[in-house]
């Protein structure tokens, strides 16, 4: 037990303010590119 909850108490240490930023300007990165293909779809058919 003892083992199973050092091995999560460094996990929950691992994630920091850096890797945070990182995974949020990617999720936000993603969103713009869907959208950019959705806009481009959009104006060609028109």
């Amino acid at each position: 037990m003892k083992k199973q909850k050092t091995e999560a108490e460094k996990k929950q240490k691992h994630y920091d303010k850096g890797q945070i930023f990182v995974k949020v300007m990617a999720g936000i990165l993603a969103i713009l590119m869907v959208a950019g293909t959705v806009a481009t779809l959009v104006f060609a058919l028109m």
